[in-house]
């Protein structure tokens, strides 16, 4: 079985131990074609040294405008503020690069070791190296950093055996990593063509993820339970005042109007058809549509 062993600046490294967080975004200043299996070990080698200071589990790959990417991770990006991360990609990209867009790698479980504890990199580790190699787990250096890793930091559950598992995504994996909110969040803006599925907009910015089920109701992060909706469309969602049926039909509260006096915009999408994705494993859970229509929303 294959990891990732990724070239890692020491501060970002430094910042997300700091923060215990177990997702981040690896961000790249120049987006590139990413093709992974779901549950690839990622390994993160120090720049500038020849030590490892942890590792995650790959869960998704996209290109974002760099304030989206921002406003989804925040401070797990590895940087203290948005000005830092614009700074920095501006610093890294090629001279003429205009494009306001990062690719984001987004890596789940992850393990991050105190500096004090970074084990040794993998012995034949070419020198040149800038970005990352693979290595396979099962046997040579890849084998002895993968056990020293989990020795310090012992992986999820599942995993150590190293068996292949269905990834869902081609290749198989040797796990499938717990989805964070910043995976859920940009797998849902793709999933929805980046539209809002009840106006159409594509204002990026002012688009948000709506769990169906609350996190706190369903413990997990699936596409089948979110929605694609505007700012304040995903408010009034998660407050009963507006619904979406089974059938896939948006609903808007007499309660707008009795509580507010108010509400002529949001009354004008009453009973539209929402847009969801053309493929099935995407598309909205009907028990979790229905769950919220009888629990949630105001009748």
């Amino acid at each position: 079985m294959r990891a990732y062993v990724a070239v890692t600046d020491p501060g970002w490294l430094h910042r997300l131990a700091e923060q215990g967080v177990t997702e981040a975004n690896f961000w790249q200043p120049r987006p590139s074609v990413l093709r992974q299996s779901v549950g690839t070990p990622w390994i993160f080698k120090v720049r500038g040294t020849d030590r490892v200071g942890g590792y995650g589990f790959f869960s998704y790959y996209t290109v974002m405008p760099s304030g989206v990417a921002w406003e989804t991770f925040g401070r797990a990006n590895g940087v203290d503020s948005y000005a830092e991360m614009l700074r920095r990609v501006t610093a890294l990209r090629h001279a003429g690069t205009t494009t306001d867009v990062v690719g984001c790698v987004v890596l789940s479980d992850l393990e991050l070791l105190p500096p004090n504890s970074y084990i040794d990199a993998p012995a034949d580790w070419k020198p040149n190296t800038v970005r990352g190699e693979y290595y396979d787990l099962s046997v040579g250096e890849g084998a002895r950093v993968w056990s020293d890793l989990t020795a310090a930091a012992p992986a999820p559950v599942g995993v150590s055996a190293l068996r292949e598992i269905p990834a869902g995504y081609g290749s198989p994996a040797i796990y499938l990593p717990r989805l964070g909110q910043g995976a859920f969040r940009l797998m849902v803006m793709d999933a929805y063509g980046r539209r809002c599925a009840v106006t159409g907009d594509h204002t990026l910015p002012a688009l948000e993820a709506a769990h169906i089920r609350p996190f706190r109701e369903a413990q997990r992060h699936e596409i089948r339970n979110g929605i694609l909706m505007r700012s304040d469309l995903h408010r009034l969602f998660d407050q009963g005042y507006v619904t979406v049926t089974p059938e896939l039909e948006f609903q808007v509260s007499p309660q707008i109007r009795d509580q507010f006096h108010n509400g002529l915009i949001y009354y004008d999408l009453h009973m539209r058809r929402v847009t969801v994705p053309e493929s099935t494993e995407q598309q909205p859970d009907p028990a979790a549509l229905a769950w919220h229509n009888a629990t949630i929303y105001r009748v």
